[in-house]
């Protein structure tokens, strides 16, 4: 049971009886509601690992169609929703969900159906082990974190038929503890096994999140989807945080434009050179794709560099000059930005400000 506040100051109480789900809720998630039940589902047990700005704003979604959502959180976030709820500002619909299930102890929760893993990347393999007591035999834990290599960390923790790919397409924060905003109106995510094998399971699983409003493709090929999404991560981390300028100013500027694309080409090069098949459209589709974003997009790394936060430094324009120093391939855009970055790397330096 979970009290729902919408964008327009309608609230409702969400109460749900198995098989059945009962909802009043705001008119817009009242439409998912009913497609949820006309598709015959019945509630999900979702965890987040972790309810941050990627984890906080799916999760809130699936609470907010009706499922039973566990967010794990912890420090002042985790506590301003434990007090007042936590908040969801967005085009797509704002939203403010009271008395939300939050811990900080997975064993708290136990088993469920789908844990939505999304921590920083240098907190894989800690909450790896921390996703543990949430996972049973039909769990998908579906990772949704930057970089590459998260389905191979994660799986000698959790376990290979458990362990799934997943990249997403937000931009989103933590404004203040407790609450979210996402910038644009982009919010998709695809998923799949890396290997490409066919899963019933999170095939239904993917069902019912769709049914709850989210936009969420299953793919059987994963693998280019993680290095898509990595391609242009790896421009719009490095070109964002090194200049300390929005996308918008980026693309407006002709040598901060020529820069980020030859950030991206590296990254391809090198995920060619590490077997990747990026098909014939890609740049005509990696072009089309920047141009999408808002102007003021900046990427998360950007985001924690100007807060004085740990950086993903290492598992983006570090792992690009890695691979491309293990396969042979130069990269010498990717390591000017490393090394410009890597003082940073660990948060704000003693003395700045």
């Amino acid at each position: 049971m979970a009290w729902v506040e919408g964008s327009e100051g309608h609230e409702g109480l969400a109460v749900w009886h198995d098989p059945r789900v009962w909802l009043r809720l705001t008119p817009g998630y009242w439409y998912f509601a009913k497609r949820y039940l006309a598709c015959g589902g019945s509630e999900m047990r979702l965890a987040v690992m972790a309810a941050g700005a990627v984890g906080g704003y799916y999760g809130a979604r699936m609470a907010a169609a009706g499922h039973d959502v566990a967010f794990l959180a912890r420090g002042a976030h985790g506590e301003a929703i434990r007090r007042e709820g936590l908040k969801l500002e967005s085009a797509l619909g704002d939203l403010h969900l009271k008395n939300v299930q939050v811990t900080d102890d997975s064993k708290r929760v136990g088993q469920v159906d789908v844990v939505l893993f999304a921590v920083k990347l240098w907190d894989t393999e800690s909450a790896g082990e921390q996703t543990r007591p949430l996972v049973g035999r039909d769990t998908r834990v579906i990772t949704l974190q930057n970089g590459v290599d998260s389905v191979e960390r994660l799986a000698p923790i959790l376990g290979d038929d458990v362990t799934i790919g997943g990249v997403t397409y937000v931009a989103a924060n933590i404004a203040r503890p407790g609450l979210i905003r996402q910038t644009g109106t982009a919010a998709k995510i695809h998923c799949g096994r890396v290997d490409g094998r066919r899963d019933a399971l999170l095939a239904g699983y993917v069902q019912q999140m769709k049914s709850a409003g989210i936009d969420i493709t299953l793919t059987d090929h994963m693998l280019f989807e993680m290095w898509k999404k990595f391609v242009v991560l790896s421009g719009t981390s490095a070109i964002t945080a090194s200049t300390r300028q929005p996308l918008g100013a980026v693309r407006d500027d002709a040598d901060m434009r020529a820069l980020f694309f030859r950030l991206m080409h590296e990254t391809m090069s090198v995920g060619h050179a590490a077997g990747v098949r990026f098909p014939p459209e890609f740049p005509a589709e990696l072009e089309r794709l920047v141009a999408s974003f808002p102007p003021t997009m900046k990427a998360s790394m950007a985001n924690d560099l100007e807060a004085g936060n740990r950086l993903e430094l290492d598992w983006l324009a570090g792992k690009v000059v890695a691979l491309g120093r293990k396969h042979g391939v130069p990269t010498p855009a990717q390591e000017a930005v490393y090394a410009i970055l890597k003082p940073y790397r660990m948060g704000r330096m003693p003395g700045t400000c």
